[in-house]
């Protein structure tokens, strides 16, 4: 059995592994980046880029690249697929706390490929699954699936909803909100002629939002409550999915239903809709000792104010950034003796744990109410849905009008 030594090992190459990865990079700190998968995952269409996630990315030194390849979002429309007229309309334009906002719907391969290519060749390693965690004095030592013994004063779980390090770390499972999401996308090969808005539909317990990417692609989802019996009839079955969507869609525009018509049957992808509970966050280990959690290994949220991924940016820029305060402060150069780095490095993900708690806890309950009450059914549910509707597109632009700071330590 091969054991090996890494001073900062990240689990999971995703969003928030690749951008942790970057981060400590750009400060000058080592790192390993450990995939499980044998290539970088660029499954997935896109995601809504909001104020927030444009900060942590000119951080990082990424945002100019790819706002030339992402237009700008300018405003939210929201209609009742109930009477078909229009609920609410908010701009995108207005001015925060931080400046003016910027939304944009980013493909999430261009955005991970992005991250990838920053990092020093041999940073990410891929077909590395971590099976399990052990202590060992200083230090963890994870098994992987090929046998091999990794030993690492830090570790970090950037590993998604079924986080092995958040389950060591002592948190559950995350629990089915009973809500599922129908996605897809579609080229067009010509202008799709839908503008640059995003246009939410709501009514009759489901929700359904379309979101140009350019000037061809259209991005969009679908979220309902199925019965068992509908989950199975859809499970990977695209054809199914169209129907059931098509079925549900209500008063709609022509040019909008179109969308999901002209959507290839392999492009609909179906999934159950998890979060973790708001309290597990008040009283879990978000960090302990050496090892800690980020992206959705630490709040996995439901999509409805699209802030999964923008919190997964957020939570690599502040790792980094605490992670290097404790590692870079040593005194003229010398090695520090293993308990003195140990206590320094706790230190400095107890910081990140400390920044990162109560806006994981917000960003999770925002999102779980929000999608309660526009996927509410029922006559006194679409009347308040109604009267809220520019109150929610408000909440959207209120959650990121957040700033993770810079990467610069002080």
């Amino acid at each position: 059995m091969m054991e090996t030594g890494e001073d900062i090992v990240i689990v999971g190459a995703g969003i928030a592994g690749l951008t942790t990865s970057l981060g400590l990079h750009r400060l000058g700190i080592r790192s390993l980046v450990l995939e499980s998968s044998d290539r970088l995952r660029v499954t997935g269409f896109s995601f809504t880029t909001w104020t927030n996630a444009w900060r942590a990315l000119d951080a990082v030194g990424l945002g100019d690249s790819l706002r030339q390849h992402h237009q700008r979002l300018y405003g939210n429309v929201t209609s009742s697929t109930i009477s078909g007229h229009q609920t609410s309309e908010t701009s995108f334009e207005a001015k925060g706390k931080h400046g003016v906002h910027e939304v944009r719907r980013v493909k999430r391969n261009m955005l991970v490929e992005a991250l990838a290519k920053e990092l020093p060749s041999g940073t990410i390693r891929y077909s590395s699954k971590v099976v399990s965690i052990e202590e060992s004095g200083f230090y963890k030592l994870l098994h992987l699936a090929d046998g091999t013994i990794l030993k690492t004063k830090v570790l970090i779980g950037c590993d998604g909803v079924n986080s092995v390090v958040a389950k060591w770390l002592g948190f559950n499972k995350p629990a089915f909100t009973g809500r599922s999401a129908i996605r897809g996308r579609v080229d067009f090969k010509r202008d799709h002629g839908l503008g640059n808005k995003f246009m939410q539909f709501f009514g009759k317990g489901a929700r359904s939002g379309f979101l140009p990417c350019d000037d061809n692609t259209v991005h969009w989802f679908f979220t309902w409550t199925p019965s068992s019996s509908q989950e199975k009839e859809i499970k990977n079955n695209g054809a199914e999915m169209k129907r059931l969507v098509l079925s549900k869609l209500g008063k709609m525009p022509d040019e909008v239903r179109a969308v999901i018509e002209n959507t290839d049957l392999d492009s609909f992808i179906s999934s159950p809709l998890k979060y973790r509970h708001p309290w597990e966050l008040l009283w879990g280990n978000i960090s302990k000792g050496n090892a800690c959690v980020a992206g959705d290994a630490l709040h996995p949220m439901t999509p409805d104010i699209g802030q999964g991924g923008c919190a997964a940016l957020e939570d690599g820029v502040v790792l980094a950034r605490c992670l290097a305060e404790a590692l870079l402060k040593e005194p003229s150069g010398e090695k520090l003796p293993e308990k003195e780095e140990y206590k320094r490095i706790e230190m400095g993900l107890k910081k990140y744990a400390k920044e990162r708690r109560w806006r994981s806890i917000e960003l999770i309950t925002t999102a779980y109410m929000v999608g309660f009450f526009q996927q509410g059914d029922g006559k006194v549910m679409n009347f308040f849905r109604d009267i809220l509707a520019a109150y929610m597109a408000g909440l959207l632009l209120k959650r990121a009008d957040f700033d993770c700071g810079k990467l610069s330590i002080s």
